[in-house]
């Protein structure tokens, strides 16, 4: 029997250099308001394994997720069929043929912090990454996120998106006002392409600096389902 949608089930993706964990205070907040949570891991190797592994977790749902994307989430959610919606936060928002590295440009703010990585790849210093990622986060939550950041191997951002289904459902947009990693101009440019967008006063992280108003936009969207 599907879920009611008092009891929605939710999937959050996360962006690069993140992990699962990062999601954890918007996870619990969604769980304490009655739903049903899931977060993929991603850093499989490309944008597609990434997509699969997303849809691998949409085709076990019991009922049609709200898909929750994050930064470069939004390309990997880009391809997933099957969502009942979906909810956009300072997230890339591709339609078929385009990248997150060509949607972000060479000047994307957060170029000037990634450093490559000593064994591949590339990383965002632990220095950078308190003003660039989690600004408005409270002290103590910005240095657990700090810690939980990995390094990033090549490719996932410049992977281009196959296919769009985001594009036939019903889509909501969170632009991020003080994001310092994210233009917000362009985010704004992302946000007109979905169903609905609002500006929230917020650095990229909203997920942990503002865990119950993201957490209100969600569930919002699995009531209009």
């Amino acid at each position: 029997m599907a879920k009611s949608v008092t009891s929605p089930e939710v999937i959050l993706v996360h962006g690069l250099y993140h992990q699962r964990q990062h999601m954890q205070p918007l996870r619990e907040t969604l769980e304490a308001r009655g739903a049903t949570v899931h977060v993929p891991r991603l850093h499989r190797g490309s944008l597609a394994a990434d997509t699969e592994a997303v849809q691998g977790v949409v085709d076990a749902c019991q009922d049609r997720p709200v898909l929750v994307a994050h930064s470069y989430g939004g390309a990997v959610t880009a391809g997933v069929e099957g969502a009942a919606s979906f909810v956009f936060m300072a997230a890339f928002t591709p339609r078929v043929g385009e990248s997150c590295a060509q949607l972000g440009g060479p000047d994307a703010p957060v170029n000037s912090a990634v450093r490559p990585h000593p064994q591949a790849g590339t990383f965002i210093p632990a220095d950078a990454a308190v003003e660039l990622f989690y600004a408005d986060c409270d002290p103590q939550a910005a240095r657990r996120a700090v810690n939980l950041l990995v390094p990033q191997a090549s490719g996932h951002g410049r992977g281009v998106v196959e296919a769009a289904p985001w594009e036939r459902s019903g889509s909501h947009y969170i632009v991020c006002s003080d994001d310092r990693a994210m233009s917000p101009a362009l985010q704004l440019r992302m946000a007109k392409r979905c169903s609905s967008h609002e500006v929230l006063s917020a650095s990229h992280s909203p997920y942990i600096s503002q865990p119950q108003y993201v957490a209100t936009a969600v569930l919002g969207r699995a009531a209009d389902r």
